[in-house]
């Protein structure tokens, strides 16, 4: 499945200032590493947030995203979030905000070998 370049495009432009930014080729779409950790994703033309599972919580609770599964498993930091919900600059800049105030927090992957 392709990923939506334009919305790519939009959040690569709420990045540019950061230096630790690097893209990976995940979920059938783009990633945007931060500090070598998964932070934001775009599958499709939709945007995968990693933010936290406290914020996970009180965005669920207010509709505009939802859980991410994996293998029928709840990811609970994850959450998908739909096209109304960033269907304009300042609803994307807030997506992209939470991803990046949690990204110190997050774990990274384990690695290889």
């Amino acid at each position: 499945m392709a990923y939506s370049e334009q919305l790519a495009n939009r959040v690569r432009e709420l990045l540019i200032d950061r230096e630790d930014v690097t893209e990976k080729e995940m979920f059938s779409g783009v990633c945007f590493m931060v500090d070598l950790k998964m932070c934001i994703c775009i599958s499709g033309d939709e945007l995968l947030c990693r933010i936290g599972a406290e914020k996970v919580t009180e965005e669920l609770e207010k509709g505009n995203c939802r859980n991410m599964m994996n293998n029928g498993r709840v990811m609970k930091d994850y959450v998908y979030v739909e096209d109304i919900a960033i269907d304009n600059p300042k609803k994307l800049k807030y997506w992209v905000d939470l991803c990046i105030a949690f990204n110190p927090l997050a774990k990274a992957a384990k690695k290889k070998t």
